[in-house]
């Protein structure tokens, strides 16, 4: 069976309340929950993991080691900011996808660059909660290919 990780970091636990004309109506929740069916039909378990502490993301991360296939990420701000991140992904030899409900890139400048992309499998980045569909079906697709290697 195939085990996915999703973490979401700062702010995320605000959907559905903070800026929905930018990051929509939907809650986190509610994006989670989807997730999970889809997970379901497709017999993969699947974690997941907020919180607005770096560290705790961290954390996180490092108990993925040995028992999950990939990771999802959308670290929000962090992502922008976070060598710990990335040295926590980087070192734990999991695949992963970062993703974003925005177009990162049509935003504030500072938001351009992230410390994470250039490791990733992909970046899913602007198609609002359906980012997180897309990663989910990103991050299959490639675990499928390298069992096929």
């Amino acid at each position: 069976m195939i085990n996915l990780l999703l973490i979401n970091g700062p702010n995320l636990n605000l959907l559905g309340k903070r800026e929905p004309s930018l990051y929509g109506a939907q809650t986190l929740e509610t994006i989670e929950s989807e997730l999970y069916k889809k997970a379901q039909k497709a017999e993969i378990k699947l974690e997941t993991f907020q919180s607005n502490s770096e560290g705790s993301l961290v954390d996180q991360i490092q108990k993925a080691i040995g028992r999950i296939d990939a990771i999802m990420i959308n670290a929000g701000a962090y992502t922008h900011t976070s060598v710990a991140l990335r040295d926590a992904l980087l070192s734990s030899e999991i695949p992963y996808v970062e993703l974003h409900l925005t177009n990162t890139f049509a935003r504030e400048s500072f938001r351009h660059r992230s410390l994470l992309a250039d490791r990733a499998v992909g970046v899913i980045s602007g198609f609002g909660p359906m980012s997180y569909q897309l990663a989910f079906d990103g991050i299959l697709s490639f675990l499928k290919h390298q069992d096929k290697k």
